[in-house]
């Protein structure tokens, strides 16, 4: 007789139920577990969604205003070399005196005994022509008065032959009427009318004398003013005062070539660095764009530094003036404050490479400026490449 089985058919399908509803409570209990602890994780990652992020960027510092690249004439050879790295200069303090400057000091000596002697020469021809001008002056008194003196005893000639004119015009008007009346004869009346024809002859004489002694006088003083105008004229331009206004000429260019002979700082800055030594030759350019090959030497106002930082342009938008930056390095010990104090208007490529060897190097940026507030830790540190971190604006 064989074996009887453990459970029956029905058996087995009550035991499998059971099993399939304890998994199924079991579950719905996990599930339900599992939503009640991803509710505050979702809450979390939507909050830290909502909040804003730092910028980080990587940036270069440089002094206020950039680094200056000071520079003089191409294959000059530098004489003297007035300043050392890490000087502070004044703005158009001497930084190099070059090998043509003894050669343009001497020029300039040369014609400013030129101009002396060009004004010595001049002081003398404009002695000369006032002397002359006086002399003319004394010859034309000499000549004026005679004829003044002519000319007033002829005046008075006119008026004594105006007087007895006026004098025989009376008496023949009396002898005309006494003839009428019978009283004179016909000769003493021809007699007076006689006389009135002569006086009035001696009158209109004497009226054209006068008329010839003026208009004598008038052409002789004319002559005499022309010819002191004349001196005059030629004192103005005489060669003498073109010579002046040569030499005087010749002595601003002078100087305006021992200027170029020298070179100086053309704002206040630090020396950063000394391109040129004494002897050597100022280089032609290398190629272009590289302007520090003719540079004799680098300064900036390391007074105030800055960092140029390389912000992604996807994230410009989120950069505004007055922004909080921190700025850290290696090199130095901390981190920086800094503000952003000026955004950049033009989109370029990145300068400033990383050390990840992956890392974009063609990248899209815009270079934003950060005003440091502690300058002194940095100002020998112009280039550095520091790691930027832009705090968001609140609000």
């Amino acid at each position: 007789m064989g074996d009887k089985p453990f459970l029956n058919p029905s058996g087995k399908w009550m035991i499998a139920g059971a099993t399939v509803l304890a998994l199924g409570i079991t579950a719905v209990g996990v599930h339900l577990a599992i939503q009640k602890l991803s509710k505050p994780a979702a809450l979390s990652t939507q909050n830290a969604a909502v909040k804003p992020r730092k910028i980080n960027a990587l940036g270069r510092i440089e002094p206020a205003g950039q680094v200056v690249q000071v520079s003089g004439p191409t294959g000059e050879r530098i004489l003297r070399l007035l300043v050392k790295e890490g000087q502070q200069l004044e703005k158009g303090q001497p930084i190099a005196f070059l090998e043509s400057y003894p050669e343009r000091q001497a020029e300039v000596k040369l014609a400013a005994s030129q101009l002396l002697e060009a004004r010595n020469r001049f002081i003398a021809e404009r002695d000369l022509g006032q002397a002359q001008q006086q002399e003319a002056r004394t010859r034309r008194n000499q000549a004026e008065n005679p004829k003044i003196r002519e000319i007033v005893a002829q005046e008075a000639m006119v008026r004594q032959s105006k007087v007895e004119y006026e004098q025989a015009q009376t008496n023949l008007k009396r002898y005309q009427y006494l003839q009428e009346a019978g009283a004179v004869a016909q000769q003493d009346l021809e007699d007076k009318e006689l006389e009135f024809r002569s006086k009035q002859q001696q009158l209109n004489n004497a009226i054209a004398t006068l008329a010839q002694l003026q208009e004598e006088l008038q052409t002789d003083s004319n002559n005499a003013k022309a010819q002191i105008n004349s001196t005059t004229a030629g004192s103005v331009r005489s060669q003498v005062q073109i010579d002046l206004a040569s030499a005087n000429s010749n002595l601003e260019l002078a100087k305006a070539r021992l200027a170029r002979a020298m070179i100086r700082a053309p704002q206040a800055g630090q020396v950063l660095k000394v391109l040129v030594r004494e002897g050597e030759a100022i280089p032609a350019v290398a190629s272009q764009g590289s302007n520090s090959q003719q540079a004799v030497v680098e300064m900036g106002n390391t007074r105030q530094m800055y960092v140029v930082a390389e912000i992604y342009e996807t994230d410009i938008n989120q950069i505004q003036i007055g922004q909080l930056a921190k700025i850290s390095s290696p090199a130095f010990k901390g981190e920086i404050s800094g503000t952003v104090d000026r955004i950049g208007l033009k989109i370029g490529k990145n300068d400033v490479v990383g050390t990840d060897p992956a890392a974009n190097t063609d990248t899209r940026v815009i270079e934003v400026k950060i005003r440091l507030q502690n300058s002194i830790a940095v100002s020998g540190l112009t280039n550095l490449q520091v790691d930027v971190a832009i705090e968001p604006q609140e609000g």
